[in-house]
């Protein structure tokens, strides 16, 4: 009889790896909008960098979702559709028609609308975050969790490439509103996809009352964990991906600054942000499935922290010794930078987001996942929304030394949270409560 493939090969060619794929992309789409082209088109309309900054905070819902989520726990919203993909439909309709619409609009004669549909965006796209986060942890077997969980953030950084590399590509030859209507039609795929996978039987039942969606989860998780443990794990959540954040929060204006053009960024950002994404993210997922989640957070975290430094590199070149280079050795700069940065944030985030996975309790699945996440977005919003500031007072050089500095407690936490020889003890605690439930 022939021999039966590896685990993970088995777990690499099923359908539920197909769907995470899908999840991933639609996902990532809408925050990498507002990350990279939306930074980009206020640039260009003629804003400040204070005022690009400040436009992080229309991220909120990122930070705020938990409130929320015990509604999508609750409740479906189109019975014919499901829980999950009921509301997994609305968001995604909801974000196709909001990101065509930007487009339309000014940022100079319609900034209060501009801010205003940008929350809009945020707000769906975090809702959307919720319900995808919760139908992925309930169609995946704990045994898959770590190679899921790389496909669908290696999905999401994929997504980024529309924004970040097509659409700033498109932005030199075409207007902004066909831009923006050529990147809301990526929402498709999954808007068809929730349309044609089945609802998971783990979502079929739902917490008896609002109340139990509400309050059930946070006594779970601190239940479980102690008082002191829980928060060891909250305060973790917020500090792995803090210094990595901060750093890329103003990627875009910074290659600007640094001379590249629009299409050199998107040019480079496609080639050498793809590959180092794709191939590091799936074979830091099967990786994972042998290393166990918790010394890949360690070795994928140090990637993380190192190739924060390619930032430091390239802003004490400047502008003016970069101009003076010859192409190949510039675009080979950004490349680099480019490269390290995508493999660094892919990696982190691939054993981050199975961490949270793992941490869930199954009946509580969106509410926990969302409190998780929430937690790992207040960097993004509210600590980046000071970027520009920073960036004004301190120049590149420091800014990005200073971000480097502020991934370090992250990695210090892990000696509590995910011990090196802890994946092992994690299982068998987890064994024990299913068998004591």
């Amino acid at each position: 009889m022939p021999a039966s493939p590896p685990a993970w090969l088995a777990a690499l060619l099923n359908r539920r790896m197909l769907i995470c794929i899908l999840t991933g992309f639609a996902s990532g789409l809408p925050l990498y909008l507002l990350l990279n082209l939306v930074p980009a088109w206020l640039k260009t309309e003629g804003l400040s960098l204070k005022a690009i900054g400040a436009f992080a905070l229309i991220q909120f819902p990122y930070t705020w979702k938990f409130v929320w989520a015990p509604l999508l726990d609750r409740y479906g919203i189109l019975p014919w559709l499901g829980r999950r993909r009921s509301w997994m439909f609305v968001a995604q309709v909801g974000l196709l028609a909001a990101i065509a619409w930007l487009g339309q609009l000014s940022p100079v004669q319609h900034l209060p609308l501009v801010v205003g549909l940008t929350a809009g965006i945020a707000f769906l796209s975090a809702t959307l975050d919720i319900a995808l986060d919760a139908f992925r942890r309930e169609i995946l077997p704990d045994v898959e969790l770590g190679l899921g969980n790389a496909i669908h953030v290696n999905a999401y950084r994929i997504a980024g490439l529309v924004p970040g590399s097509l659409s700033l590509i498109l932005a030199d030859h075409l207007p902004w509103s066909e831009v923006f209507a050529i990147t809301a039609a990526f929402m498709l795929p999954g808007l068809i996809m929730t349309l044609r996978v089945k609802e998971p039987l783990a979502a079929a039942g739902s917490p008896r009352t609002l109340r139990d969606a509400v309050v059930e989860p946070f006594r779970e998780f601190f239940g479980r964990h102690g008082l002191q443990s829980a928060l060891l794990v909250l305060a973790f959540l917020f500090f792995y991906k803090l210094g990595d954040s901060l750093c890329t929060a103003l990627a875009t204006p910074f290659y600007l600054d640094m001379g590249y053009s629009k299409t050199e960024i998107g040019i480079i950002a496609k080639n050498a942000g793809l590959w180092p994404s794709v191939i590091g993210g799936i074979v830091g997922g099967i990786w994972m499935v042998k290393l166990g989640i918790n010394r890949a957070l360690w070795l994928f975290g140090l990637v993380q922290l190192v190739t924060i430094l390619g930032f430091v590199w390239m802003a004490w070149i400047g502008p003016a010794q970069l101009a003076l280079l010859g192409d190949a050795a510039r675009l080979a700069t950004l490349a680099i930078v480019i490269a390290g940065e995508a493999t660094g944030v892919g990696l982190g985030t691939t054993a981050f987001v199975a961490y949270m996975a793992r941490t869930t309790h199954p009946a509580y699945t969106a509410t926990q996942l969302a409190l998780f996440t929430s937690l790992m977005a207040v960097p993004r919003t509210f600590i980046n929304a000071t970027a520009g500031w920073l960036v004004e007072a301190m120049g590149w050089h420091s800014f990005f030394w200073m971000c480097f500095a502020l991934a370090i407690p992250g990695m210090l936490l892990l000696l509590k949270v995910a011990p090196w020889h802890g994946d092992r003890a994690e299982l068998a605690a987890r064994a024990a409560a299913a068998r004591g439930a």
